[in-house]
């Protein structure tokens, strides 16, 4: 961990305040953290690995699929001019809404993470939390060129973390960022 704006991110965004109050505990350990309908939050350390790979500078415009309740998506606010962030259950944005309440420059979406935002497109990164074989056509599509995106590759609890850079209209793998473990990308482009 190299990146002194990510540091400085996780330095700044207390992961309290993006926890369920019952395990306030676990807040300021490296673990994942259950949330509601089977989901995780990612544990920080891995987060940290995926955010530094996208190579913010600050002026990108990012979307996140798999909001949670939205302590990776406050970092990336933090590090990027824009993000759109996509979460397929309404009660969970619902309380990352709450939570990002103060970011001005952060719009999170009830829908189907697998399709991304086609309306907001191209997005300049994309970060996908959770796991699917490939990467959906529409998220490749909607990668702008030269646009970089981090996806666990994998059946889903077994993933490879991939970052790819988008060159001449194609996603190219750049380097494995992790192993990790992740929930399944559910939708019309992830599992059924």
């Amino acid at each position: 961990m190299r990146d002194e704006r990510v540091l400085e991110a996780i330095a700044t965004v207390p992961r309290a305040e993006f926890v369920p109050p019952e395990h306030l505990d676990l807040a300021e350990i490296d673990v994942p953290i259950p949330i509601p309908h089977e989901q995780v939050t990612t544990q920080p350390s891995l987060v940290a690995r995926m955010v530094e790979a996208l190579g913010l500078d600050g002026d990108e415009c990012v979307l996140e699929v798999g909001t949670g309740y939205g302590w990776q998506t406050a970092l990336l606010a933090r590090l990027a001019d824009r993000v759109f962030s996509v979460e397929r259950f309404a009660d969970l944005a619902d309380t990352a809404g709450r939570h990002l309440a103060g970011y001005g420059n952060v719009e999170v979406v009830v829908g189907d993470g697998s399709a991304g935002l086609p309306e907001h497109a191209p997005f300049d990164a994309i970060l996908v939390a959770a796991a699917y074989p490939r990467v959906p056509k529409p998220l490749a599509d909607q990668l702008a060129e030269g646009g970089r995106l981090v996806q666990p590759i994998g059946p889903g609890g077994a993933e490879d973390v991939v970052l790819f850079e988008k060159r001449d209209g194609e996603l190219e793998p750049v380097r494995s960022v992790s192993g990790a473990h992740f929930v399944r990308l559910y939708g019309e482009h992830g599992f059924p």
